[in-house]
């Protein structure tokens, strides 16, 4: 029953359905089809399946080993009253009884290099998403900014026919109208600038997310409630890469246990059954006691160089952790600024377009110049863009603090997915079937649905 339902669970893993819109039509939407196609996911979960099978292979080396053999030989010159053909077959087995606890060290050393990979897809999914986000308020911020740049070649063309209607019957000079005409050139040229951006992070989208944006709608920040505080001590308990290097700083300390075991005795039980072409059988049992008397350093070596590698785990702990500390505490800095530039260019443009529409009702009265009208317009317009730009930075920033947090997960954000169990696989080969065995049969069969 076990079986069956790790069985299940591995089907059910493996086939990823599709059940997004057609279209990305919200942030939702692009997450949940960025995490559904992800090339890189999918190279993932492989990797962490062939780490699963690395405890498979450390489990069946604690295992008894039953081989076979088979010899025939022509002898010549035939002695006399000997067999033409000598030949021979046997079974022979081995079981390690007494090892020091090397095959179960390595078993749970590579049990922790597993938990470690898990944690490395984790890191994984949350670079998707993070990226999925970026790319989705990217092409809302450049499709936002050509809008700008549309309108704004609109209101300059306006100000361009006015100025030359004015300068027909003599109210300005003609330099107001070479003024609204080269402010009309720029305008184009920044146009064309800004559709030329969307084109590359239309780009971006489609790579990040798996197909084409296309009527994508406004996104709002990620909820953030945690202080700055509580965040990093949260981060550094639970995001992915601080597990990871915890992971791989318990595999070196068990790997030091394993070398020093290997400088003690090994005990096997040895049998074999052998027939010859007479059919006679020959029957050997046997217990082998071996051990290392001088290997030239050798085994001494290494347990030195398993301590250096987990003196090197336990400083990648140190760093990482103090890098994730500044990851949090950048992350809310970016929050914060984007969350203030959102309220002061709020501001800044209700005052702009105030006066904007002063000084060109003024100039139509002859109190301004077509060049007023320009640069009110176009103080107007950059606050708009600086306007969209923020709003973008926030939504950004709010997942990236949830990233940094090691938060930013499909089950986290309850995208509707068909999410990966990185234990199904796991609990299927952690006990190293073989092929012969309905249980190694069905993994096979789960390999080859995966590989076509």
């Amino acid at each position: 029953m076990k079986f069956r339902k790790c069985l299940v669970a591995v089907a059910a893993m493996m086939t990823l359905v599709v059940t997004t819109p057609a279209r990305a039509e919200t942030l939702a939407d692009a997450l949940t089809y960025a995490y559904n196609h992800s090339g890189l996911l999918d190279q993932n979960r492989a990797l962490l399946r062939a780490a699963d099978e690395d405890v498979a292979q450390a489990v069946a080396a604690t295992k008894a080993v039953i081989s076979w053999a088979a010899n025939a030989a022509i002898t010549s010159p035939r002695s006399v009253g000997a067999d033409l053909i000598a030949a021979t077959a046997s079974i022979s087995g081995q079981l390690t009884v007494y090892d020091s606890g090397a095959g179960q060290l390595g078993v749970e050393a590579q049990k922790e290099l597993v938990l470690g990979t898990r944690q490395s897809l984790r890191s994984i999914e949350q670079n998707i998403l993070l990226g999925a986000v970026s790319a989705y308020m990217q092409v809302r911020a450049d499709t936002g900014f050509v809008a700008l740049r549309e309108s704004n070649v609109r209101v300059i063309m306006q100000e361009f026919r006015a100025a030359q209607d004015r300068f027909d019957v003599g109210e300005v000079t003609r330099t107001d109208v070479a003024l609204a005409e080269a402010r009309l050139a720029a305008a184009r040229s920044l146009l064309a600038s800004a559709q030329g951006s969307l084109a590359r992070s239309g780009e971006t989208y489609r790579n990040a997310i798996g197909r084409s944006p296309n009527g994508l709608q406004p996104a709002q920040p990620a909820p953030v409630s945690k202080t700055i505080a509580d965040a990093k001590a949260y981060a550094v308990r639970n995001h992915p890469s601080i597990l990871e290097v915890q992971h791989s700083v318990r595999a070196a300390e068990l790997n030091i246990r394993r070398g020093e075991a290997a400088l003690m005795p090994i005990v096997t039980l040895d049998g074999q059954l052998g027939v010859n072409q007479d059919g006679i059988i020959g029957r050997q049992v046997g217990v082998n006691v071996r051990g290392p008397i001088y290997a030239g350093g050798a085994l001494s070596s290494q347990v030195r160089q398993l301590m250096a590698r987990r003196d090197a785990a336990r400083a990648q702990l140190h760093i990482a952790r103090h890098s994730l500390e500044q990851q949090v505490g950048s992350a809310y800095s970016f929050l914060d600024v984007a969350r203030a530039s959102s309220e002061a260019i709020n501001q800044q443009i209700r005052a702009a377009r105030v006066a904007f529409r002063g000084v060109r009702e003024e100039a139509t009265l002859g109190a301004r110049t077509t060049i007023d009208v320009l640069n009110a317009e176009q103080e107007l317009l950059n606050a708009q863009a600086d306007l969209i730009a923020a709003q973008s930075d926030e939504v950004i920033a709010s997942y990236q603090v949830l990233s940094t947090m090691g938060l930013l997960t499909a089950a986290h954000l309850r995208l509707p997915v068909q999410q990966y169990d990185p234990a199904a696989y796991y609990n299927l080969v952690k006990d190293a079937p073989t092929i012969r065995s309905d249980q190694g049969q069905a993994l096979d069969r789960i390999l080859r649905a995966i590989g076509q």
